[in-house]
């Protein structure tokens, strides 16, 4: 389907409440992030976003705030209107009874349930104008909405910190600080909007991290850890599994580990799932299911490298946030990837946003193309 015309003031609207529709994040998941504006007779009289899960949606937000002057106005939405009774009333309805005439959106609705508001609203005679955004563009807003609504496994994001000459420690079992301040306040807001945050064993043993939110306020609900640990080798006095009963720590380990290993960990305060596995690593595909089991919609993987790798090879991983440091650590430190690029699938991948810059880093997101 192509893309509507937009004038230069419907565009910049439409982006307006794109905008808006950010503030969401770490507060509506798994809802999706969504943004409206009103504006009538060129003169923007509402505003609003989705702020809270359960909460009204960004449309009723944005009416409550216009009140009698949203009659007659243009309401521009980063989402189509939703068109279902679930926590709060069909938006569609509620822009009808407030005499919106015209509804400009960004993204269809993916929700197998909340699709059809363009339907429902062209056929009460509101003029419609959408989508607006390609499917990528749509899904760079809510990509562990859009992944919902087609998979059954969570949604996998990689986040890696590399230097401009992709590596991520000066030395295998190191623990070398690539990112600023700035950057790393970054990622503990992009914590805030997952369901949980997934390292490796290695990297759990020698960053020894917490994985917690920290840095800004926090989310809906503080996500739960992940590890991959094959052999248990977990300690159990690292810092992550000081405060299990807060956020949760899951431990996944081969099937085969000594019972001993699995009971020392169940009594430090994880929980721990055994799954098969394969040379030392193990089964992605039983780790995600299980995952999918306790209700997780949604992981931020944090590394280390092999996992990132092992990600990336299997097709699991959907996003990519990459922090570039402008600096260097030569050819003996760790590269971020250790695969050959052939098997990564890098040609999948396309940027989702303009880069951005957070403090001296450089934040690059990239997109696995669905087809």
């Amino acid at each position: 389907m192509a893309k509507p015309d937009l004038s230069g003031n419907d565009a910049a609207h439409l982006e307006r409440a794109r905008a808006l529709a950010a503030s969401g994040w770490g507060f509506v998941h798994p809802n999706p992030l969504v943004g409206c504006v009103l504006v009538r007779d060129g003169e923007v009289v509402g505003e609003g976003y989705h702020k809270a899960f359960g909460g009204p949606h960004a449309e009723i937000v944005a009416l409550e705030s216009a009140l009698t002057r949203a009659e007659g106005a243009t309401a521009y939405v980063s989402l189509e209107p939703c068109n279902h009774q679930g926590k709060t009333p069909p938006c569609t309805q509620a822009l009808l009874r407030a005499g919106v005439r015209r509804v400009v959106f960004g993204a269809s609705d993916a929700g197998p349930g909340s699709g059809g508001g363009a339907r429902a609203l062209a056929a009460a005679g509101i003029d419609v104008v959408g989508p607006c955004w390609t499917p990528q563009e749509s899904r760079a807003e809510n990509p562990a909405f859009f992944h919902a609504a087609r998979h059954a496994t969570p949604y996998v994001a990689v986040k890696l910190a590399q230097t401009l000459d992709g590596r991520i420690a000066q030395a295998p079992g190191r623990r070398t600080p690539i990112t600023g301040e700035e950057a790393n306040v970054e990622v503990h807001r992009l914590r805030t909007g997952f369901d949980a945050i997934l390292v490796g064993g290695v990297t759990a043993r020698v960053d020894d991290p917490l994985l917690t939110v920290r840095l800004v306020p926090p989310g809906r609900v503080p996500p739960r850890r992940l590890v991959l640990d094959p052999d248990a080798t977990l300690p159990s006095d690292a810092a992550l599994l000081r405060d299990a009963r807060d956020a949760p720590v899951h431990v996944f380990t081969r099937a085969d580990v000594r019972e001993g290993e699995l009971e020392r960990l169940e009594g430090a305060g994880a929980h721990v799932h055994p799954v098969e596995g394969h040379g030392g690593l193990l089964d992605l595909d039983a780790v995600q299911g299980v995952c999918a089991g306790l209700g997780i919609g949604s992981i931020l993987c944090e590394g280390g490298g092999r996992l990132a790798t092992s990600l990336l090879v299997a097709g699991i991983a959907r996003r990519l946030y990459l922090f570039i440091a402008p600096c260097t650590l030569g050819p003996s430190g760790v590269a971020a990837f250790d695969a050959d690029p052939g098997t990564l699938g890098w040609g999948a991948f396309r940027p989702a946003f303009p880069p951005r810059l957070h403090g001296r880093d450089t934040l690059l997101v990239l997109d696995r193309e669905e087809r």
